[in-house]
């Protein structure tokens, strides 16, 4: 990890490539996420203070977007669809099936750090649903069973 001179310094420099970008806090902060796997909390004043707006204007917007995460991710994210085709096709069952293996709920992540599990509203996948994004990978036609053999290929 690194320290929180090294963070600030590349906050910085995510900052002045952001300058003059209309309405700049979205890329802002998925600039920061992906340098880091998270928004530091410490980059939260920072860029307020770069963007003239307040700390709780830029908290607001990371947790309102479920892509931002505040802590780090497993070594592998897990992202389960929750639109309704795919929870029309037994999709809750999955999510279920994947919680109760995992030992861990929506946005959490295995004491071991090593997977994440993530919801998202919408794969592109809804003829094949319920479907899945592991890490880069997309996985169609799960079901509990399917969804439980793909956590022990990613625990592998």
């Amino acid at each position: 990890m690194l320290d929180s001179h090294a963070h600030s310094d590349r906050i910085a420099e995510i900052l002045e490539a952001h300058r003059g970008l209309e309405g700049p806090l979205l890329p802002i902060l998925h600039a920061v996420q992906e340098a880091f796997g998270h928004i530091p909390e410490a980059a939260i004043p920072q860029i307020a203070a770069a963007l003239t707006i307040s700390k709780a204007e830029v908290y607001g917007v990371v947790s309102f977007y479920h892509d931002f995460r505040e802590k780090p991710a497993g070594r592998h994210v897990l992202k389960l669809c929750r639109a309704e085709a795919c929870q029309a096709a037994f999709g809750n069952s999955v999510a279920d099936r994947a919680k109760e293996k995992l030992g861990i709920d929506w946005h959490e992540t295995t004491p071991d750090g090593a997977v994440t599990l993530e919801p998202v509203f919408c794969l592109g996948l809804c003829a094949c649903g319920p479907a899945a994004l592991v890490d880069d990978k997309l996985v169609g036609m799960l079901t509990p069973k399917k969804v439980e053999k793909l956590i022990d290929e990613v625990l592998k």
